[in-house]
């Protein structure tokens, strides 16, 4: 009788425990970018949002560099540009020194012996045609060049290194973002990754699909300065930290079952 009773209180037992552990483990999740694209290697052409060049905001800070037959005079008018630290990563060292002209809020910069050049709302092509104008009134065939010094996006959530990268180029997609952070780890949701973009006083807030080949048709494929990218952790992230938990049952259940093994015989 007692080893039918600690036979049945074993099994009830090991059926609680095989639902604990099974429930905590994480479900398998289909991890690959774009996986609507057929698996057979096709020529085929997607078409992409087309790229639009971000305008300057105020509190960006521009290098620019403006270069005369007078040495000296170069010296002079890109004494503008000042020094600091940005505080970046190890992965930006090449950019942690910043040099640049800080856009005020008025939208305008300060350039020595130019004076003050109105550059907001302009591209950096459009603000190297107008301060070319400006400097031909006074020098020669000058020779200039404007790029964002705080050209900085966000990465944060389920990737390998979550961290704001200042980037020097400013065709700037997703995919180049991912990577920047060392791409998803495979507790991130591919399907509803967060972008949130400042538009004035306001966030504009969409969510991306990387499971799916339409993200190049997307007009938010390329990013703007400033834009924050949250990668969510699935539920498999939950099961994930309860591994040790997870375990602690597996053990437990096997030492009952040799328990109740050893009862039986009794």
């Amino acid at each position: 009788m007692l080893s039918s009773k600690c036979k049945t209180i074993g099994k009830c037992l090991v059926f609680i425990l095989n639902i604990l552990i099974f429930s905590s483990c994480a479900s398998q999740k289909n991890i690959a970018y774009f996986n609507d694209l057929p698996n057979i290697l096709v020529d085929s052409v997607i078409k992409s949002q087309s790229f639009s060049a971000p305008v300057i905001l105020s509190d960006d800070v521009l290098l620019i560099d403006i270069q005369t037959v007078d040495a000296s005079v170069n010296s002079l008018i890109n004494s503008g540009n000042k020094s600091g630290t940005t505080g970046l990563p190890a992965s930006n060292e090449s950019l942690s020194l910043l040099t640049g002209y800080l856009v005020d809020k008025s939208g305008n910069v300060e350039i020595p012996m130019l004076g003050s050049v109105k550059l907001a709302g302009l591209t950096t092509t459009e603000a190297k045609e107008l301060i070319v104008k400006r400097a031909s009134i006074y020098f020669k065939n000058p020779i200039v060049q404007v790029r964002f010094g705080n050209y900085r996006i966000t990465v944060l959530g389920e990737v390998l290194r979550p961290s704001t990268f200042t980037i020097a180029n400013e065709r700037v997609s997703v995919l180049d973002a991912l990577g920047l952070a060392g791409d998803l780890t495979v507790y991130g949701r591919r399907e509803n990754v967060l972008l949130i973009r400042d538009k004035g006083f306001q966030k504009e807030i969409t969510r991306l699909n990387l499971n799916s080949s339409d993200l190049f048709k997307s007009p938010y494929f390329y990013l703007k300065q400033n834009d924050v990218i949250y990668v969510e952790p699935g539920k498999s992230k939950a099961a994930a930290t309860n591994a040790a938990r997870t375990q602690t049952l597996a053990i437990l259940g096997s030492v009952l079952s040799v328990l109740i093994v050893a009862l039986s015989r009794f």
